[in-house]
This record gives C-alpha cells, sequence and structure tokens, in this order.
C-alpha cells in the first residue's frame, strides 16, 4: 500500500525567499532556503522488496537511510552545506542523518538526474549518500507525519498507527521537494513537497494464507473524515485482473469511480474512493474499504519485472572476496541500457582490472564507465557503468576486492555482527508493453507523476538491489578485556597491601588489669561456674 500527499509552495522564478508557510512545513522551507538546495530527496526504509512475491516496486528505496540532494550554482562551499544540511535533517526527522561524511559521501556523474526544473546538470553541485544500518522506527515517522498540513488528527494519516505499521513486511517513508512549473509558460516556480508512505502488509506469506484484506485488518482503524485543508483526498484499489479472467476481486463498498491509466508500462484498473464526495459517508462516518477474491488464489507469485536484480558476496576467508551483481532482463524482444552505481566503502579495496561482465557467455563491454578510487578513512569507491541488456539475458557482472585491516579504534561495539555495503543502483528506461498517450498522461496527473514516462514507449525505473554485509578481519577483543581484568586485579591487591603496610601504625599496649565492672562481672560468673575473663 503506497499513500502520497503533494504540497505546493508558491514562489516567484527567481526569488528564494518566500514566507508562505500555510500548508509547507516552515521547517523545510527555512532548510531550502537557508542553504540554497534546489532538490531533496530522503528515504527512511526498513526491510528489503522482495520483487518474486510483490512484483514490481511502486516507488522503491534502499535498506536503511538514503539522502540525495542538488544545490543552487550560488552555494559556493558544496561540503559544508551538505554536512550542515544532514545534520539538520538529522535533528528534524531522529535519524542517525549525522554520521554521513566524506567516507559515505559521493557523486555521481549520470545517475541521479534533476526531477523538478532546472537550468543546468553541473554534477559537482550533487551529493548522495546511504546510511545501509539505519533502523527506522517510531521516532522517525512522528515527525514525517508532523510536516502533514492536518498531521495525523484527519484524512489519510489517521491510519498510521505506529504499532501496526511496524508489525510489516516492507515500511518506507519518504520526502521530496523539487522546483515544477505552475502553468505550460512557467513564468511562476512552485516549490513541491512530496510525502510517500510505502508498506506492505504481506497477509498470505505470513501464514493466515488469505489475500484478502481491508483497512481495519492492516491498520486497526478505518477512515472517518478528510483534512479539511486537502484539495484532493482519494483511495485508489487496484483492482486489475492478474490473468484473462476477469471479475476475480470484488470491493466493498461501491467505489465513487473506476479509473484506468497506464503504471510502469501496464495497464491498470483501478477504483477510486473520493473522500471529498458527500456520497460516500452518507450512511456512517467510517469507511472501511474492503477486497476479496471470489475464488481462493493458490499462488502467491507475482509476474516477474521486466527489470530486476540481485547481488551477493562470493569467496571464502577473511583476506579477499568478491562482489557478484546479476541484472535481468525478462523483456522478449526489446534490448535497453542500464547504468549502475556502486557505492563500496573504502575498507574493502577493489581491484578494478579484475571487472568482468558476462551476458550469454560472452563478455559485454560497457559504453560508459567512471571510477573514482577511494581514499583510506577519506572517501568511498565509486563505479558507474552503462550496460546494454540484450533480451531475455541476464548479466553476471564481478569485482574481485581485499578486505582491509582497520585499528582497533574503528571497529563497532558489534565487529562479529558485520559492516554493511549500501546497495547497488540502477536507472533506466524500460520498454513498455503498453503504450501511453499524451490523453492519459493529462488525464492521471498523480501516476504521471510519481511513474514518469519518456514518450509513452517506454518509463524511467530506480532499482535498488540488496545490501551487503562483510566480516572484516576482526581482532580477539575478550584478550585485551581478561588482561584489563586480570592486571587491575593484580594492581589492586598489591597496591592495597603495600599501601596497608606501608601507612599502618604499630603500638604496644600493657595488659590492664581491669575495672570495676570487670571484677562484678567475673563475680557472677564464678557464682554461676563460668571460667573468669
Amino acid at each position: 500500500m503506497t499513500q502520497a500527499g503533494c504540497v505546493r509552495w508558491r514562489r516567484q522564478r527567481q526569488c528564494w525567499q518566500v514566507s508562505h508557510y500555510r500548508l509547507f512545513p516552515k521547517a523545510l522551507g527555512r532548510l531550502v532556503a537557508a542553504l540554497g538546495v534546489r532538490e531533496l530527496h530522503l528515504a527512511l526504509t526498513q526491510g528489503f522488496w522482495r520483487t518474486r512475491y510483490w512484483g514490481q516496486p511502486p516507488l522503491q528505496a534502499p535498506a536503511g537511510a538514503e539522502l540525495w540532494v542538488w544545490f543552487q550554482p550560488t552555494v559556493t562551499d558544496v561540503d559544508k552545506a551538505w554536512k550542515e544540511l544532514s545534520n539538520i535533517l538529522s535533528g528534524i526527522f531522529c535519524a542517525s542523518l549525522n554520521f554521513i561524511d566524506s567516507t559515505n559521501t559521493v557523486i555521481p556523474t549520470a545517475s541521479f538526474k534533476p526531477l523538478g526544473l532546472a537550468n543546468g546538470t553541473d554534477h559537482h553541485l550533487l551529493r548522495y549518500a546511504v546510511l545501509p544500518r539505519e533502523v527506522v522506527c517510531t521516532e522517525n515517522l512522528t515527525p514525517w507525519k508532523k510536516l502533514l498540513p492536518c498531521g495525523s488528527k484527519a484524512g489519510l494519516a489517521v491510519l498510521l498507527k505506529a504499532e501496526r505499521l511496524f508489525h510489516s513486511s516492507y515500511h518506507s517513508q519518504a520526502v521530496h521537494i523539487r522546483p515544477i512549473c505552475r502553468d505550460a509558460s512557467c513564468l511562476a516556480v512552485s516549490w513541491e513537497l512530496r510525502q510517500t508512505l510505502t508498506v506492505v502488509f504481506d497477509f498470505f506469506s505470513s501464514g493466515q494464507g488469505k489475500k484478502d484484506w481491508s483497512l481495519f485488518k492492516m491498520f486497526s482503524r478505518t477512515l472517518t473524515d478528510t483534512c479539511p485543508l486537502a484539495s484532493q483526498s482519494k483511495v485508489y484499489v487496484d483492482i486489475s485482473p492478474k490473468n484473462k479472467e476477469k471479475e476475480l476481486l470484488e470491493v466493498s463498498p461501491p467505489p465513487t469511480s473506476v479509473h484506468e491509466a497506464i503504471v510502469q508500462g501496464e495497464k491498470k484498473t483501478y477504483a477510486v474512493y473520493d473522500l471529498l464526495s458527500p456520497l460516500l459517508f452518507n450512511t456512517s462516518r467510517s469507511l472501511n474499504v474492503q477486497l476479496k477474491w471470489k475464488r481462493p488464489q493458490d499462488s502467491s507469485e507475482m509476474p516477474i519485472p521486466t527489470l530486476h536484480a540481485q547481488r551477493y558476496v562470493a569467496g571464502y576467508g577473511l583476506q579477499t572476496g568478491e562482489i557478484c551483481t546479476l541484472i535481468y532482463n525478462t523483456h522478449p524482444y526489446r534490448a535497453f541500457p542500464v547504468i549502475l552505481l556502486e557505492t563500496v566503502p573504502w575498507y574493502l579495496r577493489l581491484y578494478v582490472h579484475t571487472l568482468t561482465i558476462i551476458t550469454k557467455g560472452k563478455e559485454n563491454k560497457p559504453s560508459y564507465i567512471h571510477y573514482q578510487p577511494a581514499q583510506d578513512r577519506r572517501r568511498p569507491h565509486l563505479l558507474e557503468m552503462l550496460i546494454q541488456l540484450p533480451a531475455n539475458s541476464v548479466t553476471k557482472i564481478t569485482i574481485q576486492f581485499e578486505r582491509a585491516l582497520l585499528k582497533w579504534t574503528e571497529y563497532p561495539p558489534d565487529p562479529n555482527h558485520g559492516f554493511y555495503v549500501g546497495s547497488s543502483v540502477l536507472s533506466a528506461l524500460v520498454p513498455s508493453v503498453t503504450a501511453m498517450k499524451d490523453m492519459d498522461v493529462e488525464q492521471s496527473p498523480l501516476f504521471a507523476s510519481l511513474f514518469p514516462s519518456s514518450d509513452g514507449s517506454s518509463y524511467f525505473v530506480r532499482l535498488y538491489t540488496e545490501p551487503l554485509l562483510v566480516n572484516l578481519p576482526t581482532p580477539d577483543f575478550s584478550m585485551p578485556y581478561n588482561v584489563i581484568c586480570l592486571t587491575c586485579t593484580v594492581v589492586a591487591v598489591c597496591y592495597g597491601s603495600f599501601y596497608n603496610l606501608l601507612t599502618r601504625t604499630f603500638h604496644v599496649e600493657e595488659p590492664s588489669r581491669g575495672g570495676l565492672a570487670k571484677r562484678l562481672a567475673n563475680v557472677i560468673r564464678k557464682f554461676r561456674g563460668v571460667p573468669p575473663l
């Protein structure tokens, strides 16, 4: 389930100081104006998208935290602005973005282009970083909801119950800011803030064995009212037939309307519930959308997407290894190029001469390659390649690396858990199964914005592979602990004994005959037959 909210912030074309914060959050507005940000894209994700069972991801993001920003040409020191921006966003979203530094920041040249209005694409104004170990929890969701015009008090946000969202199989929340034109002439420009939330409730794989769902079953809540500040508030339910047989899905209550659109190259049918329609809440102030299958579904597998990939680490031992990436093109007759971005930490020393690209048993030479070597404790490896994928093929990309031995102060508290390597990024224009017309784009502005299409015959896709977990040579930290404990014990015992002997004063006391009390006690003890004191 994907939710998206969009807020537009009006400004003049060359004026960056705007004080209209009726809908746009002031915290982000001042941040964009003060640091000269042209585009900002932040995603916090828990889990990994399972393409085989869930199909093509609607809005995919890498596991952990991802941040990439385009700055204005007027920014003189981009690195300083980048560091300040990550620290401020860390405080706003209660995330560990303050750990973004030069060791995990790269400057891509071809993978990330501006998604909004852009006068130029100088890649020196771009910064990209990923924290694959970031854990997303309630403290990240709460500030994200506070950025909404109505918060979590009304509208679709009332469904966002933390204890339900974080029991899902996949959870991803994102914030996107970009400049867009308000009209065709582009005389006025607006800032667009888009907040997206993607959640997967996999009831079939979790053991319940049913694909039927409802809003109350997923969120333990229902929709009661709309946000008073919203100009549009709709719920889209995908009722597209999965095979040639139709009428397999049944939704209740009856939708307000039915909408067809071309999404990611396929024709989709949606049941639309317009929450602003007075007829929707005529009987009760509660809306519980339900979807049922008319007959049981045995298979839980989805159609395999045209483009998908996977990555893993090969080799044995703690000295060398190999990173393997498999890219699949399942289109029966169309070939297309793909841009691959690899970001590898500095402590995995890549051997670029071992880079091999094999497709259908033959070597596949990249059309474009950009490599920036790492510097120890300063910057990571950056590898970008433009690879042609033949039709119905599997392309295997391998590169060998050597594990470095870190200083003992550079290991985390749990060094045997392993070290994370960020996901690879694939960007491509994938051929569409169904062509999109210009009329479809005009009638479906929401889907055209979320799933952009170049000319109707192809659509843009950005995919992320799995993050890697690599073990490094790790010293036995228990030995220093034992040495420290034994040394402290010996020092404490020896020092205490010597200090006691050196500082103690000895006195010789004369034996005393005792006083009146002692003599009375001896008399009493004599009558009792007890030896005297």
